[in-house]
């Protein structure tokens, strides 16, 4: 007897698993805006954490930028989901790291910044053209 299938039949034609649906636009949509505004808390985190506790900081900002980038192509099953966040956590980044008339700014020169902007922007790449496996069915190995 199959877990899956009780009643023990190879396979059902009709039967559809709520992982085999792909979500509406509207879902899809909603993700992407979510990913994008976890993007900006991202990069003002980032942005904040990466200069404190050189190089844990550096370290568990650009594992926060990652977790993120690949996270988006989980949830969203497409390689916009790591596009998305990626396109505003560099936007964001960027904007963080102009310096003010008042002489404000969150980016020093070093290496610590240099890294974590060069790090998460190669780490979004790399998310974003990871090859994707197809998802494992229930009479798959």
């Amino acid at each position: 007897m199959n877990p899956v299938n009780p009643a023990g039949r190879a396979g059902t034609a009709g039967a559809r698993t709520t992982a085999d649906r792909a979500p509406s636009p509207r879902t899809r949509l909603l993700v992407y805006a979510g990913l994008a505004v976890l993007a900006a808390v991202v990069a003002a985190a980032g942005a904040l954490v990466q200069a404190a506790w050189f190089p844990g900081g550096l370290l568990l900002a650009l594992a926060g930028c990652l977790a993120l980038f690949y996270g988006g192509v989980k949830v969203s099953g497409t390689r916009l989901g790591a596009v998305v966040p990626a396109a505003v956590w560099v936007v964001c980044v960027m904007l963080l790291s102009t310096s003010r008339p008042e002489g404000d700014f969150l980016f020093a020169a070093g290496v610590g910044p240099y890294i974590y902007l060069l790090g998460g922007a190669m780490g979004a790449v790399i998310c974003a053209t990871v090859p994707q496996l197809p998802r494992g069915g229930p009479n798959r190995l």
